[in-house]
């Protein structure tokens, strides 16, 4: 039993599991659903997950393993490259019925990951744990098995990360944001570019200056941007920047005339019905 393994999940993960949670029945007291990813060497990446139906009583749990195995085949079609990696449950903690379902995947997979997101907010944020499920006994004794926890983090992919800053800006805007164009996404990184080097500046003039003391983590992270950095020219940087600026651009036009000429063409469906229908 490798006990060494890290959960990596996505957001959008995260944002099915509450979504299921939301749409879940008035008696349903949690959810429970499978995980979907690939695991190389001590990391398991979760990368999709789907709901499965199912009921728990005092002394039993009903799942709709058919339906499960079912929506597993038509993702695998889509997506030959995620696999059954473990499950999925809301709470805080590990229930008397979770090593009857973790039975179920165990069968599915090898080290199933058992993960728990918290829609309860207890501690006022929600909780992401992830477990393995270990052997207990002794040989020739009575055998048993626990949940022990495994370290989990949260990752996200380029376009994730567009996703989740465009979602934080609903925070203090009720009434809804709309998508920005590529022009306005590129000036808004340029600006968080230049605050964010502000700061490294003044953290690097404190630190010479002798009013921050010097942290060797922080240096080596700075030695590491730095050599990240491609040598080249600011002549070559220009032509490379503008090379970039006139792909966009040109693409940003094409959209524009496709949007404007559906437009046109939704209005002359619309007169030509109008038409048709004064004559008879």
């Amino acid at each position: 039993m490798a006990l060494n393994l890290t959960a990596k999940v996505h957001p959008v993960v995260l944002f099915q599991i509450v979504d299921a949670y939301e749409r879940r029945n008035a008696d349903a007291q949690r959810v429970i659903g499978t995980l979907l990813g690939s695991v190389e060497k001590n990391v398991v990446e979760i990368t999709n997950c789907f709901c499965v139906p199912h009921k728990e009583y005092e002394e039993m749990v009903e799942a709709e393993l058919n339906y499960a195995m079912d929506l597993f085949e038509m993702n695998l079609k889509v997506n030959k490259q995620e696999s059954i990696v473990g499950w999925w449950a809301t709470g805080n903690e590990v229930t008397s019925h979770s090593s009857v379902i973790h039975e179920y995947y165990a069968r599915e997979c090898s080290n199933p990951v058992h993960m728990t997101l918290d829609t309860t907010l207890q501690g006022g944020h929600m909780g992401v744990k992830a477990y393995l499920n270990v052997p207990l006994g002794v040989p020739g004794g009575k055998s048993g098995s626990m949940f022990t926890p495994i370290p989990v983090e949260v990752i996200c992919y380029e376009p994730e990360i567009v996703a989740l800053r465009h979602c934080q800006k609903t925070v203090y805007n009720k009434k809804g944001i709309e998508p920005v164009c590529d022009l306005a996404q590129i000036a808004e990184a340029a600006d968080k570019l230049t605050g964010l080097l502000d700061q490294v500046l003044s953290y690097v003039e404190d630190v010479l200056a002798g009013r921050v003391p010097a942290d060797n983590a922080v240096g080596r992270a700075l030695l590491d941007m730095v050599h990240s950095v491609p040598a080249m020219t600011p002549d070559m940087f220009d032509n490379m920047f503008n090379s970039s600026i006139k792909d966009l651009l040109m693409v940003v036009t094409l959209c524009q005339l496709t949007k404007t000429q559906l437009q046109l063409n939704e209005k002359l469906t619309l007169l030509t019905s109008i038409q048709t229908i004064g004559t008879e």
